[in-house]
């Protein structure tokens, strides 16, 4: 944990992360900012070590887009970030974890995101991490996101970053309510 009074708080995904000023919007804590645009499943289990080594009080998590932009399976994209939560936890018992879902973009990636989705949500709870379902918030009927809110069909721009935070700030309310996991997640070792 930080040494100062303020509560750290660790952005970590990819462009949709690195693109939001979480340092205007979360004056209240030390933020931390792990978004790197392009960045994919397999790039985000690469930088794990960093990320833990900042032992952030807070993590807010959004990774998976460029996977699947990428033709990369759902399946991939969500024991991937399965792995990260897990390997999060058991390193930073401490945290409070915030996975966000995968974001809407173009609608012809809605059916997959989706599904994605409904993984992701279903497994969060069993490292003891909150989901925050963005996709209402952004998303048309058809699963693209709204035009509003970007100029590309994937990049949010002032608008759509205010529509998401709309959402992210009771979500951060709601995980500062909880206690942070006390104890180490062990998994099962599976028999070759």
């Amino acid at each position: 944990m930080t040494d100062n009074a303020r509560e750290s708080i660790a952005f970590v995904g990819d462009s949709l992360i690195e693109g939001g000023r979480w340092d205007e919007w979360f004056q209240e804590s030390e933020v931390l900012s792990f978004g790197v645009p392009g960045a994919t499943t397999d790039d985000l289990l690469k930088r794990l070590d960093e990320i833990v080594q900042a032992d952030p009080d807070e993590l807010v998590l959004l990774i998976g887009t460029e996977d699947l932009s990428r033709r990369g399976s759902v399946e991939h994209v969500v024991r991937n970030i399965e792995t990260a939560l897990v390997t999060l936890r058991k390193e930073l018992p401490g945290t409070r974890l915030l996975l966000v879902s995968i974001l809407p973009r173009g609608h012809e990636f809605a059916e997959r995101i989706q599904e994605a989705n409904r993984h992701l949500w279903q497994f969060v709870a069993t490292v003891h991490g909150q989901y925050l379902d963005a996709w209402p918030a952004l998303a048309l009927e058809d699963g693209e996101l709204n035009p509003m809110y970007t100029a590309d069909r994937l990049h949010l721009n002032d608008q759509g970053y205010e529509a998401w935070l709309a959402e992210l700030r009771p979500a951060l309310a709601r995980l500062r309510d909880q206690p942070p996991m006390s104890g180490v997640i062990t998994l099962p070792r599976l028999h070759s």
